[in-house]
C-alpha cells in the first residue's frame, strides 16, 4: 500500500556523507522532469534575485528571509532521509528517529511524502534542505499545471490502496481521489459535547503523525481501504468510512 503524507514548512539542516541531489535515486523515476523543472527553478531564483525578493515569491515569512539561502545550495547540499529532514505538528507526532530500524524500512516501503519541489518522494529517499510550499510561485512555472497530471499519473499506477493524509493544498498537485477506486483522503474531525463534527487544523496534524507512527510499529499487510480501517480500529483510532473515497479520524 501507499501512505502520502504533506511536508513540513519546518526542516532539520544539515545531513551527513558527501552525496548530494540525485534526481535520478528518488522514487517515482517518472517524476524525473518535473523534478528537474521544479528543483532548477527554484535555484535559479535563489541565485538570481534578492534574497528579499525570492522570499516574497516562494511566501516565505520577513523573518525567515534567511531560509532562501538553503535553496541556492539546493545542488550542493547534504542529504538526509525526507522523513528525518521535515519537522513540525505531525513529524514531531511520528519522531522517525526513534523507530527501530524494521518500521523506518516499512515506512520506506509504504509512505511517501509530497514535496512541492521534488513531488512524492520516497520516505527514506535523500534530499537536501529547501524552502518552498504548495503555495509559492516559481517564474514561469504554474505548480498545478506542472505537478498534478504526472503525479496523478503516478499514483493511478502505484501499489494500492493509497491512503492520502496530505492537506488540501498538495492533494491539489496530484489528486488520488478520482483516479483510481482504491484510494481515500483522511479527514481529521471532531465531535464536541453537542455531536456536531468540526475539522481539525493543529491536532490534525498530531492526530495523523500518531497513526503513521503506529502503521510503521505495527507493520500491517493493508490489501484495501477497508482493510486500513479495520486495522487502525485495532490500533485504538477512531477511524470510519465516510463515503465518497474519505474516511474520518476522529479524536478529542
Amino acid at each position: 500500500m501507499l501512505i502520502l503524507l504533506p511536508p513540513s514548512e519546518s526542516k532539520r539542516t544539515g545531513g551527513a556523507g558527501k552525496a548530494r541531489l540525485d534526481l535520478h535515486s528518488l522514487r517515482f523515476p517518472e517524476l524525473r522532469r518535473a523534478r528537474e523543472v521544479a528543483s532548477m527553478a527554484l535555484a535559479v531564483l535563489a541565485r538570481d534575485v534578492s534574497a528579499e525578493d525570492a522570499a516574497k515569491q516562494l511566501g516565505i515569512p520577513p523573518t525567515l528571509v534567511h531560509e532562501v539561502a538553503a535553496n541556492a545550495a539546493l545542488f550542493d547540499s547534504p542529504l538526509m532521509p525526507a522523513i528525518d529532514r521535515y519537522t513540525g505538528v505531525l513529524y514531531d507526532a511520528l519522531d522517525a528517529a526513534s523507530l527501530p530500524s524494521e518500521a523506518r524500512r516499512h515506512l520506506g516501503r509504504t509512505v511517501a511524502v509530497h514535496s512541492a519541489v521534488f513531488g512524492p518522494v520516497g520516505a527514506l529517499d535523500r534530499i537536501p534542505d529547501y524552502r518552498m510550499s504548495a503555495t509559492s510561485r516559481l517564474p514561469g512555472i504554474r505548480l498545478k499545471q506542472l505537478w498534478a497530471p504526472a503525479v496523478s499519473a503516478v499514483l493511478a499506477v502505484a501499489s494500492g490502496p493509497v491512503v492520502d493524509l496530505r492537506s488540501e493544498s498538495y492533494v491539489a498537485l496530484g489528486p488520488v481521489t478520482g483516479v483510481r477506486d482504491d484510494a481515500a483522503y483522511v479527514r481529521v474531525m471532531t465531535e464536541g459535547d453537542d455531536g456536531v463534527r468540526r475539522a481539525l487544523n493543529h491536532f490534525n496534524k498530531h492526530a495523523k503523525g500518531m497513526l503513521v507512527r503506529a502503521f510503521a510499529l505495527d507493520r500491517p499487510r493493508i490489501r484495501s481501504i477497508a482493510g486500513f480501517v479495520d486495522w487502525a480500529r485495532g490500533a485504538g483510532f477512531r477511524m470510519e468510512s465516510a463515503g465518497d473515497q474519505e474516511v474520518r479520524l476522529l479524536v478529542d
